[in-house]
């Protein structure tokens, strides 16, 4: 049997270091919110492979889907011979994407793929070229993603220039004393000093900042922007990659808001654990690219898409967005009490099951603690938790538990956080 140690020297050898690993952990099996690694050891899951398994790891309906698909055919590429399942899960996105406009979705493979051809949607719709996007977005790797991106590091260090034409405004965050009357003014100064708003795309913003640090947009704040696109007529791109399929509460953020966005970009939890990635937005704008200008040869994977149906149907049936609700309240319930006993703990916030604490410094500077964030989330660890970190400033714990966790689970997972955060900051 190989150990962890043994596949992390292979691993160094094998892969590139700029693919970085958090925890030297090689994991053997899965099932819901538990973990067992190379060695046996068991760990509870609060990452949900970065929100990926809202449904829990190998759901029986997703795994009994997928293996009827892959009993039928793998691929044939959608743009050649297209199939059943690819047109079934377009029309129930198309309907379950809030909003009455009428809609049609593309299909493809990443979550920064789904980014770049809303980009592309945008830029094809208006015929214009500029794009805003907000500092702490995180909009993915690839290279328009990356420059709509609004973290440096580690997302862009070394990888300049990055593609022109895009700006980034302040994200409103209350506990770092940014308001929506200092976004809002932030962006009409873009439009005076950097760029018209007449040669704008289109506007990206994520409801809930996901790498940013779990922040959550206003109510105010983005129906303020929805009236500014409207005015100016640029597209409103709502990415939900994280936020979407039942997180927050809901089954897309932009619930939350009344609001409807022009294009939705999704992936992570859509396909419960296997890569598929869709835009979704008003059906004119998604027929502006010409034919052919949009695909890829994996887009619309056949497997994909019918564990996405699988996927959606257990949202439905096990009412997950409530079930968002029920986590979110009893992690939040148990953070605040945590608050009360470390001064460690800045702020605890949260949207549904999209929880977050931010720890700072406990010398009454307030300022962001890094360095107690990554050794919380290694103690975690070497006591049977995996959690995340995120945050500009690389101090939030951001909690992504799979949202079909038993209650036994959650509670078990934070009494280990609880035992490794004093054994941290005491120890």
């Amino acid at each position: 049997m190989s150990t962890n140690s043994d596949l992390h020297r292979r691993r160094q050898a094998a892969i590139t270091s700029g693919m970085s690993t958090m925890l030297p952990i090689y994991i053997e099996r899965a099932e819901n919110a538990e973990l067992w690694d190379a060695e046996g050891r068991r760990f509870i899951d609060f990452a949900g492979g970065i929100a990926v398994v809202n449904t829990g790891h190998l759901h029986p309906h997703v795994k009994a889907a997928v293996t009827k698909q892959l009993d039928a055919f793998t691929h044939t590429c959608v743009m050649i011979t297209p199939y059943r399942v690819a047109v079934e899960l377009a029309e129930k996105l198309n309907a379950l994407v809030p909003g009455p406009s009428t809609k049609k979705t593309m299909l493809v493979t990443t979550g920064a793929e789904a980014v770049e051809n809303a980009v592309k949607i945008a830029r094809a719709h208006t015929r214009r070229s500029a794009v805003i996007a907000f500092g702490g977005g995180f909009h993915g790797r690839t290279y328009m993603a990356m420059a709509l991106t609004g973290k440096v590091t580690p997302y862009k260090v070394g990888f300049g220039p990055f593609p022109g034409d895009v700006y980034h405004a302040p994200f409103p965050i209350t506990y770092h004393g940014v308001s929506t009357h200092d976004s809002l003014e932030a962006l009409e100064h873009l439009f005076k000093y950097d760029v018209e708003p007449e040669r704008v795309a289109a506007i990206i913003v994520e409801p809930v900042l996901g790498e940013g640090g779990f922040y959550i947009a206003p109510l105010e704040f983005m129906q303020a922007l929805r009236a500014l696109c409207d005015r100016h007529g640029i597209v409103f791109i709502a990415d939900e990659i994280q936020t979407g399929f039942a997180r927050t509460g809901r089954l897309f953020a932009m619930e939350h808001y009344g609001i409807e966005a022009d294009l939705t970009t999704m992936a992570k939890s859509l396909a419960g654990g296997f890569p598929l990635a869709a835009v979704v937005g008003k059906a004119d704008m998604m027929d502006a690219p010409v034919p052919g200008g949009l695909g890829g040869t994996f887009a619309a994977s056949p497997v994909s898409c019918a564990a996405a149906l699988a996927v959606i149907e257990v949202m439905e049936r096990e009412n997950l967005p409530r079930r968002a609700e029920e986590v979110g309240e009893r992690l939040l319930g148990r953070l605040r009490s945590l608050q009360e006993r470390f001064n460690c703990i800045g702020e605890v916030r949260g949207l549904g099951a999209m929880i977050a604490m931010e720890l700072v410094k406990q010398t009454g500077s307030a300022g962001p603690d890094a360095d107690l964030t990554k050794a919380l989330v290694q103690r975690c660890a070497l006591n049977g938790l995996v959690l995340l970190s995120c945050g500009v400033y690389g101090n939030v714990i951001r909690f992504l538990v799979p949202l079909t966790a038993s209650n036994a689970i959650i509670d078990e997972g934070m009494e280990i956080l609880e035992r490794s955060l004093s054994e941290v900051t005491i120890g």
